[in-house]
């Protein structure tokens, strides 16, 4: 049978994959079946990349004293004894891989492997590979080797205090890294643990490895073997490596075909059990069943996907468009990988972002997980399309110049045991901690053993994988919270104390690895990036490994969208001034931040975005530009722009938005989901399965008929005055006034001043702003722009000419108009940097433009009082 990704049924709540039990009876029917999908069907087949290496030319990443291999005459298996390494041998040079990138990989390449016979001290040995290529000249690129990690001490002196556990730390990740020198060649070579373990094909035939510890009995099943469990045994290795070896089929055809399923069957402590291969490159759900298939993919070359266009240099200035495939259409559907690259990616460049964050990549079997429950974190998941698709877009959006950043997972699994890693070899702490260090309570997930090798190689492979494979760009890793901290940060409320961060609470095994991964990363992609999502404000988390860090090139800073909320709930006389500027820039020096008014936290069901804060039912009625407006949405719209702007502005080096929230998007985000009944009795009720509050209403940013389209075209707005200006990562920044009388903030950023008046009544004439710079200066962004959904209080022909004297601690300063509720940007006309990507701006027609003026109360800024300074 033939099946289109369209056909694939809705998995259901994660309820019905837990595993309860103390056996498992999961036998397949015996008739063949494959999920190859047809081609008119399907923009491309179901397929999995074959390694540009064979079976042999890969490290060896799991340890064996016999391991059967393919000989290399393919006459069939013969063993490959290991032996010690010994530490004479052992390199302290920088290790030292060969770049060689897809594109440049042409069909007549020969690669020539060298094995490297060596035990390991637990797990692992190493195979020494040498790779020849007739057709291209290979780049070297490094991993560093571990550098002395005392420089954290010199740009944070508090931490001498705890110098302590900080050594201890680091010693632990120098320890990690001479181990895998030591026993696997190497970090560059561990973390190609995909090139040995699961499917790996060769001219040969196909050898599947797999780290079962656990089992007793192992067997391939399949499609291929009319899931027979006798038909093809798996062997055990010292180790609990369980491998078989498939010649290819008298014609030369491969034993498995492409895009048939596969499972691995195994007698376990807790009975049989049929699994998805641990390290599966692609899975479905098909119709009418529950738990998901592995599926074999190898697709001939003609059909295998070619990136064309180069990864773009890595902008200095991040600004980030937060997305999800699924719900990127305007529709009530899942969207595709194919609409996403030929729909969205051009919408967003047009408004000026030059990152991509996609989230719910990994494959996840509960689709209201918005892809937090990962089950199989090798495949790409099959709700959207095929890896091919993928591909495809992630190509399009270098084409466009726009990095794609994947929303990587491994701060915990789903505890699916049908199609996750749960329980996989029938024991408790295979992957993950035993008894209840295991469980996380609050997500429903299981948590990694980051103390194992194996594990360690498992998550290492896996974030070069989708670097190497697929070409993203770099990563927003979630959860790093709860990955560092034994308590997982859950009802602690961290208030800065450094005691809070360095003693028993804090998981020095889950540091190192992400230190670890850190490493390979930026070792081996010195472009990619890396964003750690950590509210606990981890002292530093964004100082690189070697001088003692943690390693990530930002941290998102959650703290602000948490502020925006708690003021929202507050009247506009209550709101401090003070307390704004000191949320947005209260970071740790020489650490980096992405800051964010809200994201798809803000979005979901049981929370509100801060338009819905600010206009609440009135969205749904008022929005259009042929009715009147109210004071709501006229203030709503007013703030909305202010807040993200001052966000943007203040908040740190990079900034993100989901999407559909730059134009206010009016509804919330709810999955289709049923009734669950909680282990109480307690139901709560679903959705009936809708899809309509699980999409974005682009069409609405769109409509210049609506209200929506001046929001978004202010963040448009925002986004090329960021590029042209580059302020986000400017060295200058000096905040002259946060009056709490007026309701003012005036700060410089680089050669523009900032001027925001949150007042929701005061108007001021004549209002002296500091400066640094003298010469002239010019609006080069206003919220009150009409276009933008404003009262065109502003004449943007006017020029402002600083004069001399000191001012609000500046030596400069000039006079502006200030309208309440409203965010101005001046810029410095003489040093005004080249136009890197002009502001295109469509006029809203005349007969949509506002008739008048809103009326305001004009009055004179108090002189005598006190300006905050920064």
């Amino acid at each position: 049978m033939v099946y289109s990704v369209s056909d694939l049924r809705l998995p259901c709540s994660p309820s019905v994959y837990s595993f309860s039990q103390s056996s498992f009876n999961a036998s397949r029917r015996s008739s063949s079946f494959s999920l190859l999908l047809k081609k008119d069907l399907f923009s491309r087949k179901i397929f999995a990349q074959k390694s540009s290496y064979d079976s042999d030319s890969s490290p060896l990443t799991v340890a064996s004293k016999k391991v059967l291999v393919p000989d290399d005459q393919g006459e069939g298996a013969s063993s490959l004894t290991d032996e010690l390494e010994s530490p004479s041998t052992i390199s302290d040079d920088p290790q030292v891989i060969h770049d060689v990138e897809s594109e440049e990989m042409e069909d007549d390449t020969k690669i020539e492997v060298e094995e490297q016979e060596s035990a390991p001290k637990e797990l692992s040995t190493p195979l020494k590979r040498k790779i020849s290529t007739e057709k291209s000249e290979a780049k070297p690129r490094t991993i560093p080797p571990p550098g002395i990690g005392q420089k954290i001490y010199e740009i944070d002196p508090s931490l001498l205090d705890f110098r302590q556990h900080l050594d201890y730390r680091y010693a632990q990740y120098k320890r990690m890294r001479e181990e895998i020198d030591k026993y696997e060649g190497g970090l560059e070579v561990f973390s190609r643990g995909y090139e040995k373990l699961g499917f790996i094909g060769s001219e040969m035939g196909i050898t599947y490895r797999e780290w079962a510890p656990g089992a007793k009995s192992a067997a391939l099943i399949g499609d291929f073997n009319n899931w027979n469990p006798n038909a093809d045994i798996m062997n055990r290795n010292e180790f609990g490596v369980w491998e078989i070896f498939l010649p290819n089929n008298a014609d030369g055809s491969p034993a498995i075909p492409h895009g048939s399923r596969v499972k691995i069957r195994m007698e376990t402590p807790s009975g049989i059990k049929d699994s998805i291969p641990a390290w599966i490159k692609f899975s479905v759900q098909a119709p009418g069943e529950i738990p998901y298939n592995g599926i074999y993919y190898d697709p001939p070359e003609e059909e295998k996907y070619v990136f064309k266009h180069p990864r773009p240099q890595r902008p200095k200035s991040l600004r980030i468009y937060e997305s999800h495939v699924g719900m990127s259409s305007p529709e009530p559907m899942i969207n595709t990988y194919a609409n996403f690259r030929d729909d969205v990616l051009p919408r967003i460049k047009r408004l000026g972002y030059n990152a991509v964050q996609i989230m719910a990549i990994q494959e996840h079997s509960y689709y209201a997980s918005f892809g937090y429950h990962v089950t199989n974190f090798f495949a790409p998941s099959s709700r959207f399309g095929t890896p091919d698709d993928l591909k495809s877009l992630i190509d399009k959006a270098h084409e466009l110049g726009i990095l794609v950043l994947m929303d990587i997972v491994h701060s915990h699994a789903s505890n699916n045991v049908l199609d996750g890693l749960n329980m996989f070899d029938g024991t408790d702490g295979h992957y993950f901690h035993t008894g209840s260090r295991g469980h996380h309570s609050v997500w429903d997930s299981r948590l990694f053993n980051y103390g194992s090798w194996e594990v360690l190689r498992y998550l290492l492979s896996n974030a070069r994988w989708w670097l190497e494979e697929y070409k993203f760009d770099g990563y927003r890793f979630d959860g790093v919270t709860s990955m560092m901290y034994i308590h997982h940060g859950l009802q602690v409320g961290f208030t800065g104390n450094y005691n809070e961060y360095f003693g028993y609470a804090t998981d020095v095994d889950a540091v190192v690895y992400l230190m670890l991964v850190n490493d390979m990363i930026h070792g081996l992609y010195p472009e990619a990036v890396t964003i750690g999502e950590d509210v606990s404000g981890m002292p530093t988390f964004c100082i690189p490994v070697q001088d003692g860090g943690v390693g990530f090139d930002y941290r998102l800073h959650m703290a602000i969208a948490d502020k925006w909320i708690e003021i929202l709930k507050k009247r506009d006389e209550d709101w401090k001034m003070g307390e704004i500027v000191h949320t947005l820039t209260n970071r740790r020096w020489m650490e980096k931040c992405v800051a964010y008014a809200e994201s798809h936290d803000q979005a979901l069901v049981g929370d509100k975005t801060i338009a819905f804060w600010l206009m609440d039912k009135d969205m749904y009625e008022f929005m259009a530009l042929d009715r009147p407006s109210t004071a709501l949405i006229d203030r709503g719209i007013a703030l909305h722009k202010m807040i993200r702007l001052v966000t943007m502005g203040l908040g740190g080096e990079g900034y993100l938005n989901f999407m559909g929230n730059e134009f206010g998007h009016p509804e919330w985000i709810d999955f289709p989901r049923g009734d669950q009944r909680l282990p109480n009795g307690v139901v709560i009720p679903g959705n009936g399965y809708s899809y309509d509050k699980c999409r974005r209403r682009f069409d609405l940013g769109d409509a210049d008929y609506l209200r929506y389209r001046g929001m978004q075209e202010f963040d448009q707005a925002m986004q090329h005055v960021e590029e042209k200006y580059g302020f986000m990562t400017s060295e200058h920044t000096y905040i002259s006034r946060k009056d709490e009388k007026d309701r003012v903030i005036v700060f410089e950023r680089g050669n523009l001043v900032f001027v925001f008046n949150f007042h929701w009544n005061n108007s001021y004439f004549d209002y002296r702003v500091g400066c640094a710079k003298p010469g002239k200066y010019k609006i080069v962004l206003d919220s009150d722009d009409p276009l933008f959904g404003g009262f065109g209080r502003l004449d943007h022909n006017a020029e402002y000419f600083s004069f001399e004297g000191w001012f609000d601690d500046r030596p400069r300063s000039f006079m502006v108009y200030a309208p309440n509720r409203t965010a101005v940007v001046y810029a410095l006309v003489e040093d005004e940097p080249k136009v890197v990507n002009d502001l295109e701006l469509v006029e809203i027609p005349e007969t949509v433009k506002p008739a008048a003026a809103e009326p305001v109360k004009e009055s004179e800024p108090d002189e005598e009082s006190e300006p905050l300074d920064s």
